[in-house]
């Protein structure tokens, strides 16, 4: 993994999703770095650290984030929140609150197991067979997905777009992990047992990520709540950087300040 670290005060650490890096997060930065400091992750496979092999495997990854970044609250968008979640489910002395953007416990839905907010089951799998046929085109269909549906839906693909390879391509072998990680992944069951503060954001409009997913797993887990964002995609912090900057700061900063112990366990 690689870490970029940038502004002061409190950390905060984002983890990006599918296919991303964490420099998509520039608007969040930009409004946010005089406030904390920021933890920007790229997750093995994607950006600076795309010719890093190492797997995909959340609980692995979430206990080598918080080794590096501890006393920190999490933020994931999309897949990157599966990392984020782990993470505080996992090392919760080690979390001070969990920020779950656009991201949910379950990406695929299904009315008959109870979570309709998701999007049919085969879509991911369509995806991996796409991308060995037409890597690239198959990522380019992908960012127009992200930012379909958001009320500055050009603005936001033509960002994307710009920013998305700036750090390279993101390796075949992770991105076919990572939508496997999307598939399968099913963390409802765990969240009664999140022990850490958690805000839920979601862009109304998110072609991806159903919005009835965040509330609906705010209610699922203790000392949580959501936020829906009225115009937004699945990229809020795009196109409603400044309505996710705000939601962020009043849940951190309404958070316990770090225990004397938990600090004391950071300097070692």
């Amino acid at each position: 993994m690689h870490i970029e670290t940038r502004g002061r005060g409190p950390a905060l650490a984002l983890i990006h999703g599918w296919a991303m890096h964490g420099g998509l997060f520039a608007p969040l930065v930009e409004r946010l770095e005089h406030r904390y400091t920021l933890h920007l992750v790229d997750l093995p496979g994607h950006g600076h650290a795309r010719d890093s092999d190492t797997a995909l495997e959340p609980a692995t990854l979430a206990a080598a984030l918080v080794a590096r970044v501890p006393d920190a609250v999490w933020l994931g968008w999309s897949l990157g929140g599966q990392f984020a979640l782990r993470a505080a489910l996992d090392h919760p002395d080690a979390v001070r609150g969990l920020v779950m953007l656009a991201s949910s416990p379950r990406f695929v839905g299904d009315a008959a197991d109870g979570w309709p907010h998701g999007v049919r089951s085969s879509l991911f799998r369509e995806f991996g067979d796409a991308l060995r046929r037409d890597f690239r085109g198959t990522l380019e269909g992908f960012l127009a997905l992200e930012a379909l549906g958001s009320a500055h839906a050009q603005d936001e693909l033509r960002r994307l777009r710009a920013q998305a390879f700036e750090r390279g391509e993101p390796s075949e072998h992770a991105l076919l992990q990572g939508l496997v990680l999307l598939d399968r992944l099913d963390l409802r069951g765990e969240l009664p047992g999140l022990r850490v503060p958690s805000l839920w954001v979601s862009g109304r409009r998110d072609k991806l990520v159903p919005s009835g997913a965040m509330p609906a797993a705010a209610a699922l887990a203790p000392d949580a709540r959501s936020v829906v964002i009225a115009d937004a995609g699945h990229a809020p912090f795009l196109g409603a950087a400044d309505a996710v900057a705000d939601a962020i700061v009043e849940f951190v900063d309404a958070l316990p300040a770090s225990q004397p112990a938990r600090a004391a366990g950071a300097a070692r």
